[in-house]
């Protein structure tokens, strides 16, 4: 088995807010190898963007890393200077966010940003960055490169820019590619699209990706491998059929269970989980999940779980899980 290009060693962060802290992310571990697809699932709040930023080294300054490792081919990045992470950025490794319309310069033109993006490029002259911008355009599918080049960002659609985001983060031919939910602002028929032009790219490059998306049918399509999140911790990890076929923790089952594919009969009610994420202001002495779990004991709110291994690739963080 290949040695990861990307790995996450009990990374905790906390953010500091009026009044204390929030442990945002308590010891996570991950890891993504070369050509394979993460996914990285959980409701709203559970620390999926955060983990995604972390590993590019771009949380916000009221972020503060109190214990963990990011390594990117074996280097801890977080030991190096400010200066030296963000030169690999783009160079070694790249995100496309959420938002494509957050990813550019409203006042500059696409292929202006293109340019630009590709400054880690010593000795080559402007006019060939603007050729290999407008090749990775046509790459992602935009039929008149020429044109969507000379367009401010406002004046292409939601599925344009996406794609011009994805282009921009390709660039550079980086080892691993964070998406942070990239289908989130895009109707059915392009987030259709993008996740076949995710697929195909990946095939081409070979890079590593890490999706974040609580869409479950994209871990479904794209994904290799799926760590699932909640409360700032991941709580199963399983190979992607596997983990849908045969899910082992409670919050695991319940998130499966919510998906509207599986609604058979017409009904006026969404399935959800009950109850609420807990306050990671003060985080539960116990299993984060235990006070919405159905099989939680006593000794669940009081004792951490521990991570049970399940086989190859595959783990959970239950007491209740029998390896």
């Amino acid at each position: 088995m290949s040695e990861p290009v990307l790995s996450v060693e009990n990374l905790s962060l906390r953010y500091r807010v009026p009044g204390g802290t929030v442990a945002a992310l308590r010891s996570v571990s991950i890891a993504v190898r070369q050509g394979e697809v993460l996914g990285i699932a959980g409701e709203s709040g559970c620390g999926k963007s955060t983990l995604a930023a972390a590993m590019i080294d771009l949380t916000g300054a009221n972020a503060e890393i109190t214990s963990g490792t990011v390594r990117l081919r074996g280097q801890d990045i977080l030991s190096l200077s400010r200066d030296s992470r963000r030169r690999l950025r783009g160079r070694e490794i790249a995100m496309v966010f959420q938002d494509p319309m957050t990813a550019f310069s409203p006042v500059l033109t696409v292929g202006e940003q293109l340019v630009d993006f590709q400054f880690n490029i010593n000795d080559v002259p402007r006019r060939e960055k603007w050729i290999r911008a407008q090749h990775m355009l046509a790459r992602v599918g935009l039929t008149d490169p020429d044109l969507a080049m000379s367009r401010f960002p406002h004046e292409l659609s939601g599925g344009m820019r996406q794609r011009a985001a994805i282009a921009a983060a390709l660039l550079m031919r980086p080892a691993v590619l964070i998406a942070d939910e990239p289908t989130t602002a895009l109707d059915v028929t392009m987030e259709a699209q993008i996740v076949h032009l995710l697929r195909e790219l990946q095939a081409d490059y070979r890079c590593a990706i890490v999706i974040v998306t609580h869409h479950l049918g994209v871990i479904a399509e794209l994904c290799d491998r799926v760590a699932v999140m909640y409360a700032g911790e991941v709580v199963e990890e399983a190979p992607v059929d596997v983990l849908y076929h045969d899910p082992r923790h409670p919050y695991t089952r319940a998130l499966l269970a919510c998906d509207p594919a599986l609604i058979e009969e017409a009904t006026g009610r969404l399935p959800a989980i009950g109850g609420r994420l807990p306050d990671l202001a003060h985080p539960p002495p116990g299993c984060a999940f235990a006070e919405r779990c159905r099989l939680s004991t006593e000794r669940c709110r009081i004792v951490p779980p521990p991570r049970v291994a399940l086989g190859p690739d595959r783990s959970a963080l239950c007491h209740e899980v029998a390896p």
